[in-house]
């Protein structure tokens, strides 16, 4: 497991450092040009705010293999009089996700009727914000501000972007030769946001299908991307110097992808969507605050990668993950979390998927686990080492 992780997953600082300062400015340049080139600004406006939110396993040091995709907010400035509606209790929206709506204040659409025509849907009876007309207008509105951004930096890299239908824009950067050292190109997601406030966000749900209902479109998802960085950030500064829970996360998701290319085809794509990263992750802080931290030092890696799988397997097979952070009363004052996510209702991961589909997973686990070395030495020549398209 040491060399796995060594030879395989671990991604240098030193690289790691160096994408993430490249990414900032690149997209510290289009977040720019797109803000200055935006709507005028306005009650009825839709502009971005002007920053952007580094989030994702780049930026909580759980990176495997590459540093060469990159999550980022783009947080939007919306006009007032939208107020959000948790939709979960009425049965809209995904199972096993928290939904909220974006709800207009009775008699705004009438007096501001272009913003609503452009970017709200109708449901039930009611004006609602709709993601995918917001993503649809971000996408053109930075493709439109893509050329300036692209004339600046032209000595520095090349870029692009490209977007699918229903899904954020991605920004492709290749450094020039003789500007970064590492020479590695760059996929950035650009993500708009919409701010709740205390560093918390709404984002777009992924589409369901290939045409998604309006239902679907008037209902965005909750991202606490930035509570999960101070949490680990606590956990840094209470776990011993030299703990391995982050290295844990990293070898369970190694084994989770080596594991695919030996499952066949539907149940390949369910593996990888029970056993998401932000699934894995949960499950790492629900285990870690069960016991004491100084548990987690580097010489029980072992054994405690084998609880962490122990407890993945049992949470499978009761078919229940609550989400770390909705309505639960557990965390440690010193994280502080906004009302919101205090008073909101908890959602269970795992509700999604049919229990005969969470059995045969919690199996293939334990089974992964028991044969990790095989599986390690089978599946580790170049040829699979190739990234996994992501569902």
């Amino acid at each position: 497991l040491e060399r796995f992780h060594a030879r395989q997953l671990r991604v240098s600082p030193h690289v790691l450092g160096h994408s993430k300062a490249h990414v900032g400015r690149v997209v510290a340049e289009l977040v720019r040009a797109a803000k200055a080139q935006g709507l005028q600004p306005g009650p009825l406006a839709l502009s971005l705010r002007g920053d952007f939110v580094r989030i994702g396993s780049a930026y909580e040091q759980h990176k495997v293999r590459s540093p060469d995709c990159f999550d980022i907010l783009v947080p939007l400035r919306l006009p007032p009089h939208l107020e959000p509606q948790p939709r979960r209790a009425d049965g809209l929206g995904p199972c096993g996700a928290f939904v909220c709506g974006l709800r207009a204040r009775d008699g705004w659409t009438r007096r501001c009727r272009p913003f609503a025509e452009g970017f709200c849907v109708e449901l039930q009876g009611r004006s609602h914000l709709s993601s995918g007309l917001v993503l649809r207008w971000f996408q053109g509105h930075l493709q439109r501000c893509l050329g300036a951004v692209r004339y600046r930096l032209q000595e520095r890299c090349r870029v692009s972007l490209s977007a699918c239908p229903g899904q954020p824009p991605t920004l492709h950067i290749l450094p020039c030769s003789d500007y970064v050292c590492c020479h590695i190109s760059m996929a950035v997601r650009l993500i708009p946001a919409i701010p709740l406030g205390d560093a918390l966000y709404l984002t777009a749900l992924p589409p369901e299908g290939p045409h998604g209902s309006l239902a679907a479109e008037a209902l965005w998802g909750l991202n606490a991307s930035r509570q999960e960085q101070r949490l680990l950030g606590w956990l840094k500064e209470q776990a011993p110097a030299a703990s391995c829970h982050l290295k844990c996360l990293q070898i369970l998701k190694g084994l989770r992808d080596l594991r695919r290319h030996g499952l066949e085809e539907p149940f390949c794509s369910q593996w990888g969507r029970v056993l998401s990263s932000y699934l894995l992750k949960t499950a790492l802080f629900s285990l870690l605050l069960q016991g004491p931290l100084e548990a987690w030092d580097e010489r029980f890696l072992v054994e405690r990668l084998e609880d962490l799988v122990l407890y993945l397997r049992d949470c499978l097979r009761k078919q229940v993950l609550m989400d770390f952070f909705l309505g639960n009363s557990s965390i440690p004052e010193a994280v502080a979390l906004p009302r919101f996510l205090k008073e909101a209702a908890p959602v269970n991961l795992l509700s999604a998927f049919d229990g005969p589909t969470l059995d045969l997973v919690a199996f293939q686990l334990i089974s992964t686990w028991i044969q990790a070395p095989h599986i390690i030495r089978m599946y580790s020549s170049p040829r699979y080492l190739r990234p996994v398209p992501a569902p």
